[in-house]
């Protein structure tokens, strides 16, 4: 083997999945300030959050008769949905990501007392909020890479969070 082929065929090794994902989102999301993509990330990961959470959940006779209809949404199981996922990549990574969620929720309650209280729909700024985040993601990532996939693209979406949260940790050398 020669030496320049040698230099071509250097790839790093990764402990864990995690590992190989925030790899290939730092060389192709690298560019752009990393404070936009926070700020884009979270109008998005909070519209949808905030939608899912808005779904009518079904009346349940138990849990009226318990009295906590309240506590139980679509929003409990978006949630729990993410939250393995994410323990699942990068169980410390998951605990920052309860605690944003955390104060998303908290939040959210607030926008469904101004609905009540005759302010806007709460499904209206949320979707507006996705949309919002959405495009900004959008033309963060195309500003980076011209050939944007969808794959890469969802992957910004579905890991950003994390991986904005992984560099929080490095800044601060936690170990994730």
């Amino acid at each position: 083997m020669k030496k320049r082929d040698k230099a071509k065929s250097q790839t790093p090794t990764f402990e864990r999945p995690v590992d190989r994902h925030f790899f290939e989102m730092d060389r192709q999301f690298a560019l752009v300030n990393k404070g936009a993509y926070a700020f884009a990330l979270g109008l998005a990961f909070f519209g949808a959050m905030a939608l899912v959470w808005m779904i009518p959940f079904p009346k349940l006779a138990f849990l009226q008769n318990l009295n906590m209809q309240t506590f139980l949404n679509w929003g409990s199981f978006y949630i729990a949905v993410l939250i393995y996922f994410y323990l699942r990549l990068a169980p410390t990574l998951s605990y920052a990501m309860l605690f944003s969620i955390g104060i998303m929720s908290f939040f959210i309650v607030q926008l469904e007392y101004i609905e009540r209280d005759g302010g806007p729909a709460v499904w209206f700024i949320s979707l507006l909020l996705l949309l919002i985040g959405v495009t900004s993601c959008f033309l963060l990532a195309r500003k980076e890479n011209e050939t944007l996939t969808p794959q890469s693209f969802w992957r910004l979406l579905t890991l950003g969070p994390i991986w904005l949260w992984s560099k929080v940790f490095k800044a601060r050398s936690i170990k994730y």
